[in-house]
């Protein structure tokens, strides 16, 4: 039974030039078609993010902050994990991917 995951990307960065934005976009629609079916919700960059806690705000996002999210369906964490060893983010050790089973309630 497959179940659906959340990666959670981390570091990464923003193309230099118009080149290496397309060279980029091409390398993340190469990998999203190659998901197919198993990919939900393709995800988008976010912006930066703040901290809430008991003690306030922080306006930091955090030691690791987060650079952007996609959704997909997997028969289990593994599987999802050999989904994410793909993803372009990894390319050049510049961005990682934390892989989370999303919880139905």
């Amino acid at each position: 039974m497959s179940s659906t995951f959340l990666f959670v990307y981390h570091g990464g960065g923003m193309p230099e030039t118009p080149e290496e934005g397309e060279r980029a976009m091409a390398a993340w629609q190469a990998w999203m078609d190659g998901v197919g079916d198993a990919m939900v919700d393709s995800g988008n960059p976010v912006g930066m993010s703040k901290t809430v806690g008991v003690d306030g705000v922080t306006d930091n996002g955090g030691a690791n902050p987060t650079s952007g999210y996609t959704i997909v369906r997997a028969d289990g964490i593994d599987a999802a994990c050999e989904i994410a060893k793909g993803c372009p983010i990894l390319e050049g050790g510049k961005g990682t991917i934390e892989v989370a089973e999303i919880i139905q309630m």
